[in-house]
């Protein structure tokens, strides 16, 4: 198996993973599988089950927090633990981060499942499989892959 074939079977483990979680109810700051999680919350319970241990403890934070802080608290904890990914060369396994309005700090974050699809929780519909449509694409900020 060449490096590319074992970075493919990485991404798409990545994929199988987070389509475990689909169904998973919304459920702010959690991060349990079939239980509750939100988006951040999705993204920690892959790494456990690739990983194990989370590498850090996300601080708490308020369902309006992307209204009140100014701090780029996502993406600078995505930067520490990920490698950046162009946006243009997003693939099934990658995370991508977004900016829900112009402006704003980045808020929201999903996994690239496949040709213009995502899995993301969502409040009110919970884990769930979306196209990466015009919606999402515009409000793109970084993405990243998973080590």
């Amino acid at each position: 198996m060449t490096r590319m074939d074992g970075k493919m079977d990485h991404n798409l483990h990545v994929v199988d993973l987070a389509r475990g979680w689909t169904g998973t109810p919304y459920h702010h700051q959690a991060s349990l599988k079939g239980i509750g999680c939100d988006c951040l919350g999705l993204v920690r319970g892959v790494w456990r089950e690739l990983y194990g241990q989370e590498p850090e403890t996300p601080p708490a934070y308020s369902p309006d927090w992307g209204q009140v802080s100014a701090d780029e608290t996502l993406l600078a904890a995505a930067k520490r633990h990920f490698a950046p990914v162009a946006l243009d060369r997003l693939e099934p396994g990658h995370l991508v981060i977004f900016r829900m309005l112009p402006k704003a700090i980045a808020k929201h974050c999903g996994i690239v499942s496949g040709d213009s699809r995502m899995i993301h929780a969502l409040e009110g519909t919970g884990v769930c499989e979306v196209t990466l449509d015009d919606f999402w694409i515009r409000r793109a900020a970084e993405g990243f892959e998973l080590p």
